[in-house]
């Protein structure tokens, strides 16, 4: 007769528990969800500290400018730092004041310390809450809750020792930017030495408080001006030449700073070529509406492509609207795959007669557009009166002028750091983009934010408001 090793399991018994513990863990879910969030103050910084569910890591978020992430450690949930609001006092005493840097690397660190804590005990306790009170809705049966607020415990308990067990302290070196810090990490702070030099680590962290307090503090500073719903976001850009980085960038931009919709000034390519093509299939990949007109360096095909992605309109003497916003425009009559802009005295004729043909155009329609696109700034002097706004690229050098008759042009940078070209010179071109402010009923400009995010190897971030002065009711009526 054979003899028995063991019990034969329970199947009864074992649903049981199993039940157990899946209300256990969605009830501690649930707790965690509900209160596993705080309030804080880092060194000058109100921020929002959160315990979620996804891969182990922590993020530290910086609007607009992006997040920065840490791959730190294994498990089933992420710390999320969110930085809210400054302390004006405190940013100006950083900003202003060198000596009030001493110290701030530990009071920063003691202050994520103490909120992480918080946050931790909060979460638990939540977790164990949570637990017990779904197992009393559940059971309805004394013993449960204490077996619910156990396995809570023990969950807790499993999950800080797979993190404690897989703590990556090197990942502190790697971390991952996303949005305009991507292009710009220098705004933290070289973080080679962070995992093994914590005194390096400890002056980094006083970096990050310092640029990023300069930063808000420059932010606060800007002028202000009414925003709400009546208020369009459109972004300007021009003249990308095929640098791939240009659509990371307008990506980045158009999701912080909410914008409705793109202009483009032209010059998306170099050479107007079909291989070209493939790389306008970057509108496509935005999700806003895309306006553009041709540079000197699209070609008719380069032009197609453009009009072939969903997102994208194409405007050659034609006129659009973006929410309210009625805008005009006209591609560049020239094309010049050699790169040669052709700038004599025969080539600014046709550039001008372009303006006029636009200006004949808008005095067809029933009301003139707020906006006008050209390439060249040239084809914007004819149009000095029949429309409020022109914005134009062509000369990779951001500028603004208001015309005789009271138009105001806008001429963008390059957006695209004018291609290679731009690392002919001593100094790499600077990548630009411009949001722009209009009041949705009036349609005029009501302010706009000049970007500009450093050439290749460079890493400065630039963000620059200006609020357009409209005339008074009284001046209006006179």
């Amino acid at each position: 007769m054979p003899r028995r090793t063991g019990r034969p399991i329970n199947t009864e018994r074992a649903l049981r528990w199993a039940a157990r513990l899946g209300f256990a863990l969605t009830g501690a879910v649930l707790g965690i969800l509900l209160a596993g969030r705080i309030t804080a103050d880092v060194g000058p910084f109100v921020t929002t500290v959160s315990l979620t569910f996804g891969s182990g890591e922590a993020v530290v978020g910086i609007p607009p400018l992006g997040e920065l992430t840490v791959d730190t450690y294994d498990g089933p949930v992420r710390i999320a730092i969110t930085l809210q609001r400054v302390d004006p006092e405190r940013v100006k005493a950083i900003v202003l004041d060198p000596s009030a840097l001493e110290g701030i690397g530990d009071e920063v660190a003691a202050d994520l310390q103490a909120a992480a804590f918080t946050l931790l005990l909060r979460s638990g306790i939540a977790a164990v809450v949570g637990s017990t009170l779904l197992s009393v809705l559940v059971y309805r049966r004394t013993r449960e809750p204490f077996i619910a607020a156990g396995l809570s415990l023990v969950l807790i308990a499993g999950t800080a020792g797979l993190a404690r067990a897989t703590f990556r302290s090197d990942a502190l070196a790697r971390p991952t930017y996303t949005g305009l810090l991507e292009n710009a990490p220098a705004l933290i702070g070289s973080a080679t030495d962070l995992a093994t030099r914590f005194e390096d680590y400890r002056r980094s962290l006083a970096k990050l408080v310092t640029n990023v307090s300069g930063l808000y503090a420059a932010v606060q500073t800007l002028p202000t001006f009414s925003t709400g719903a009546a208020t369009v976001r459109l972004l300007h850009v021009s003249d990308l030449h095929l640098n791939p980085t240009a659509f990371d960038l307008i990506g980045s931009v158009a999701e912080q700073f909410e914008v409705d919709a793109a202009l483009d000034t032209g010059d998306i390519t170099d050479f107007g070529s079909e291989p070209e093509e493939q790389y306008v299939a970057g509108i496509g990949e935005l999700g806003v509406p895309y306006v553009f007109v041709r540079g000197n360096h699209d070609s008719a095909a380069t032009q197609a492509a453009v009009a072939a992605q969903p997102n994208a309109v194409v405007l050659d003497e034609d006129a659009t609207e973006v929410l309210d916003i009625d805008i005009a425009g006209i591609g560049d009559p020239r094309f010049t795959p050699d790169k040669s802009t052709r700038d004599d005295d025969a080539a600014d004729d046709v550039v001008t007669d372009t303006g006029e043909q636009l200006r004949e155009f808008i005095q067809g329609l029933e009301q003139p557009p707020d906006i006008a696109l050209v390439h060249d700034p040239l084809s914007a002097e004819p149009l000095d009166g029949a429309v409020q706004l022109v914005l134009a690229g062509h000369k990779h050098e951001r500028s603004s002028e208001v015309l005789e008759d009271g138009t105001l042009v806008l001429v963008q940078g390059s957006t695209g750091g004018a291609g290679l070209r731009g690392l002919e010179g001593e100094e790499p071109t600077s990548l630009t983009c411009t949001v722009l402010y209009l009041d949705r009923f009036s349609g005029e400009l009501q302010a706009y934010d000049d970007i500009t995010l450093g050439g290749l190897g460079e890493t400065e971030v630039i963000i620059v408001r200006t609020v357009v002065d409209l005339p008074s009711e009284e001046a209006a009526e006179e």
